[in-house]
């Protein structure tokens, strides 16, 4: 009830009587409600948080019994006839004349049939954006624990199957095997589609594993993360099947000693943009500088990428207790890729690694 205590605070600053919650992770962080939207136009359910008394869960009958089940602390109403025609009793009833909404999570269609029945009953109807954002943007100690089990899980996935590695293996047979071990282990599921990229096709940073066979001596690139108790992890490690030859080494190392530099300035008050040079100027300086075309890192919570961004445009302060990712790499087309990617606690002075693998050191 503190995350609804807290949201009614500033509907109450904004004037807003009412809000709809659509986003699916904005949803769980109020209401501890799981369920998972199909996609954007398909809807597991929608939270009514009025200003006074119980906050609503606005479902259908598919999903009635898990929501009993999670979302304890709110009244569940069943729309047999549609969320609209639902709101069209429910709104009046409650009083609302001004009804927030999330217009970063709402199809433009949708939007519009919302104004369009507010306005039939002389409710004003207020797009809002990261408002509940903001709020999840800085973890507390429950949360920072819970990430932490997902980290050190996903890591157990990725000894498992790197013990098991061999060339031969197609991209994809080794991306399905991370995924069903995640779920074996007791993962909700994967937090992304995973990653495995060999050779050439690691200068891809969001490559798609195919059905090329991983090759003796070629850098691997292995993307992955996973949702344990509704909370993300996300890490990536690149390794080499036998002896790495002396490029990837280098490379390698260059990678390293960016990913080291940027930790090393990471900590309360240290912009975005600040915590990204520390990493760039170290490639820059081995002249490799635009083959790092991406940002350093990226929050990560109930979603896999949230505020904070640490990249070149965000000039915004670092507070304690964000989690943030620290993923420098170097694409070079033809050849392949090298990225390596912890996940660490925003601290007062310093950026607190939740890894503990090691495997990322070998070469």
């Amino acid at each position: 009830m503190e995350n609804l205590n807290r949201l009614r605070k500033v509907l109450k600053r904004q004037k807003i009587d009412a809000l709809l919650v659509t986003q699916p992770e904005n949803r769980r962080y109020l209401s501890g409600y799981s369920a998972t939207d199909s996609s954007i136009s398909e809807s597991s359910g929608v939270l009514l948080i009025p200003l006074g008394g119980a906050p609503f869960l606005l479902t259908d009958s598919r999903f009635e019994l898990h929501a009993g089940a999670e979302a304890k602390n709110f009244e569940i109403v069943l729309y047999p006839k549609g969320l609209l025609n639902l709101l069209r009793r429910l709104l009046p009833r409650l009083g609302v004349k001004r009804l927030g909404f999330e217009s970063r999570y709402m199809l433009h269609a949708g939007a519009l049939k919302l104004t369009e029945l507010t306005s039939k009953l002389g409710i004003e109807c207020v797009p809002l954006i990261g408002l509940i954002e903001k709020m999840r943007v800085r973890k507390d100690k429950e949360e920072r624990d819970k990430i932490e089990k997902s980290v050190l899980l996903n890591e157990e996935v990725f000894q498992e199957i790197f013990a098991t590695l061999a060339e031969g293996q197609t991209e994809r047979e080794v991306a399905m095997r991370i995924e069903n071990a995640m779920l074996l282990k007791g993962a909700e599921r994967p937090s992304f589609e995973t990653i495995v990229a060999g050779g050439p096709n690691g200068a891809a940073p969001h490559a798609v594993p195919g059905t090329r066979p991983l090759r003796q001596g070629e850098p691997i690139v292995i993307d992955m993360g996973l949702i344990l108790d509704g909370y993300c992890s996300d890490m990536t490690r690149t390794v080499v099947l036998g002896t790495p030859d002396q490029k990837t080494v280098d490379l390698f190392r260059v990678v390293r000693r960016a990913q080291l530099a940027a930790t090393a300035t990471i900590r309360a008050g240290v912009t975005g943009k600040e915590a990204d040079r520390a990493a760039r100027d170290v490639i820059s300086d081995a002249g490799l500088g635009d083959k790092f075309g991406h940002g350093l890192g990226h929050g990560v919570g109930l979603a896999v990428h949230e505020a904070p961004s640490l990249n070149r445009r965000n000039a915004k302060k670092l507070q304690t207790g964000m989690i943030v990712t620290v993923e420098p790499g170097i694409y070079l087309p033809g050849w392949g890729g090298i990225r390596l990617e912890n996940m660490g606690v925003v601290e007062d002075d310093c950026c607190r690694i939740l890894n503990r693998d090691r495997t990322f050191l070998d070469i």
